[in-house]
């Protein structure tokens, strides 16, 4: 019986585990610094110990590496890209032009995050649906 107890509380946790990783396609969904809101897709893929980023927003390319992280109980890990991140930071490039940003797992399976560009006073909004 306990057997069979525990089973099933790990299957129920496998969902809860695949959930944190941030590969694959989502939509994007930001605003500008400028307050526009604009739409796109975001195409997320582990390369390594590092992930890979591709934007397309309104026609325009940015791509991105990202490094991972997780809480490891009441501490923020940082480490090579893992499957169990849900934390990413992003340095990305567009033209000439470069900028960094942070995003977080929400409770929903969403991410949110926050970025900026080189030599902005401002910081924009952006989350990720799949």
């Amino acid at each position: 019986m306990r057997l069979k107890m525990l089973l099933t509380a790990c299957l129920m946790l496998l969902p809860a585990i695949a959930v944190a990783d941030p590969t694959g396609t989502f939509q994007v969904l930001g605003k500008n610094p400028n307050g526009q809101e604009y739409k796109g897709v975001v195409k997320v893929a582990r390369t390594g110990e590092t992930y890979s980023v591709a934007w397309n927003v309104g026609g325009t390319e940015f791509i991105g590496t990202d490094l991972g992280a997780k809480f490891v109980g009441d501490r923020f890990q940082m480490g090579p890209a893992s499957p169990d991140d849900t934390a990413i930071s992003v340095g990305y490039i567009s033209g000439q032009s470069f900028g960094m940003a942070m995003y977080f797992q929400q409770p929903d399976g969403t991410w949110q995050g926050i970025w900026t560009y080189g030599g902005s006073d401002k910081a924009s909004l952006e989350n990720w649906v799949k």
